[in-house]
């Protein structure tokens, strides 16, 4: 599956396809059951040409199992997940990392998270042009894309609304961000993109001009439909464009 909006971009980067199924691809990478590793590397080797999945039995941490859909998993956090976000709960127990300025923000916080558990036991990263559209269906696409391309996504997916507030950065982790929140939004009759990789403990997985834009896949075919006739084929947009390298993808 090729996109418009990649090309218009000109990202060096694939959009990455999310897909939920009950099989892992056969040339999928996968962690090692047992092994301990953080699922925004699997993303980013999708956004690379790699075809990645993650499944229940692989996935190794509490924010990912939350972060993927495959329920809820804080109790697993030793000292309790507002500690954790937040102050820490002293010797013996993890550091906070300071995220929520105390363990009783961050409990309220963790209350308001759209907790899900998908019917599926994998979640599947793959590069958009992998995907074959006669026999899948993705949930989401995800672009990852610098300042002057996450500005002209902003623009797109406001174009054919009234509406002005059609992009959200919500506080999450990072598999959050590019998988559970986006697909909450994947459930709503006008859903809202959402920029992510603005977690500080994932930020070293990826390029550092690197965030996000993650939206439904009903969103993205009406993105790409609106490429033609919009702004991008405007002077204003190739004149930012000429200052965009041309990928060497």
């Amino acid at each position: 599956m090729e996109s418009k909006i990649a090309e218009k971009l000109k990202l060096y980067l694939s959009p990455v396809a999310v897909l939920f199924g009950n099989e892992k691809p056969d040339n999928a990478v996968e962690f090692k059951q047992g092994s301990h590793g953080c699922v925004i590397s699997l993303f980013g080797a999708a956004a690379r040409g790699r075809t990645a999945a993650v499944s229940r039995e692989t996935v190794s941490c509490a924010g990912a199992v939350v972060g993927l859909g495959f329920g809820c998993a804080w109790d697993s956090v030793p000292g309790g997940i507002e500690y954790f976000l937040s102050t820490g709960r002293g010797e013996g127990y993890p550091e906070g990392e300071g995220y929520k300025k105390t363990p009783e923000i961050a409990k309220e916080s963790i209350g308001k998270f759209p907790i899900t558990d998908i019917p599926y036991k994998y979640v599947v990263f793959k590069p958009l042009r992998e995907v074959d559209s006669s026999s899948e269906t993705p949930v989401l696409i995800s672009f990852l894309v610098t300042c002057d391309q996450l500005s002209a996504l902003v623009v797109l997916a406001n174009y054919r609304r009234s509406s002005n507030d059609n992009v959200i950065v919500p506080f999450a982790a990072g598999c959050s961000q590019v998988c559970l929140i986006p697909y909450q939004e994947s459930l709503q009759s006008e859903p809202k993109a959402v920029v992510g990789l603005t977690d500080v403990t994932v930020r070293p997985l990826v390029d550092p001009e690197i965030l996000s834009f993650t939206v439904p896949y009903r969103m993205f075919l009406e993105m790409e439909e609106d490429v033609s006739g919009s702004f991008l084929e405007k002077r204003s947009w190739a004149k930012l464009a000429e200052r965009i390298p041309e990928p060497s993808l």
